[in-house]
């Protein structure tokens, strides 16, 4: 079932026309020679953008599955893999999984609650557990060096990954989910307690910017809590420089 369910989500994610639209949209955070993490790299759509944008990166993805998957499909990239959760401290946590839908596994019990019985999340089962080693993002700098970019997704668990880095990047990313939005609440005060203050959001994969130009904290937070659950999900970007954002 597993098996099945990445190779649908290859055929999604790496579909040929989505790739320039991806390129063209990171391109305003990453040149050359940059290093980019990709924490919950999944299949690995992002990570290709990255390399094909010359960038130098870091894939944290812990599903041995998915992992498995990303070698083959990014074979040849500059890219280093990192089989390990991303959390406010280093330690260990269980990592559930969902066979049918890999892209949602989350070590995030609250996710998996928030998730029963909301619309669109209907018929989701996370049918198995591992338990793994959990990284911050300050150890993944001090290992391999400042990203020009980071990109969070992980499923209910983006707060307690940006409460381990403890100094802004410039530029960064985190998923959100309207089944909860306290995440990305918490997330966004993160961001802003970190020195960022430009921020703008895509919803879904529109890989479109939702505002013409980058807004504040407090106009975002009301942006957020005013989504409508059919929303579903999308991504907050946050600059040091909010021109890139517009």
């Amino acid at each position: 079932m597993m098996a099945r369910a990445i190779g649908r989500s290859l055929r999604i994610y790496h579909a040929a026309p989505r790739r320039p639209v991806l390129d063209a949209f990171y391109a305003r955070f990453l040149r050359p020679g940059d290093l980019a993490f990709d924490i919950g790299t999944h299949v690995g759509d992002r990570s290709a953008s990255f390399a094909r944008l010359g960038a130098r990166v870091v894939a944290v993805e812990p599903q041995p599955a998915l992992l498995r998957a990303l070698r083959l499909v990014l074979r040849g990239r500059d890219v280093v893999f990192v089989p390990r959760l991303v959390g406010a401290t280093p330690g260990q946590a269980t990592l559930r999984l969902n066979t049918a839908n890999p892209t949602v596994a989350t070590a995030s019990e609250d996710f998996i609650a928030a998730a029963s019985g909301a619309p669109g999340w209907e018929g989701q089962q996370w049918d198995g557990a591992i338990t793994l080693p959990v990284t911050t993002l300050d150890a993944l700098i001090a290992e391999h060096g400042t990203p020009a970019f980071i990109k969070i997704d992980v499923e209910g668990f983006e707060a307690a990954a940006l409460v381990g880095l403890s100094r802004a990047v410039p530029a960064l990313s985190f998923e959100f989910t309207t089944i909860q939005r306290d995440v990305a609440l918490a997330a966004l005060a993160r961001c802003e307690a970190l020195g960022y203050r430009g921020f703008n959001a895509c919803l879904g994969e529109s890989m479109a910017f939702a505002h013409p130009t980058a807004i504040d904290a407090a106009e975002m937070r009301e942006w957020l809590l005013a989504l409508p659950a059919e929303a579903n999900s999308g991504d907050v970007y946050a600059a040091l420089a909010p021109a890139r954002l517009g």
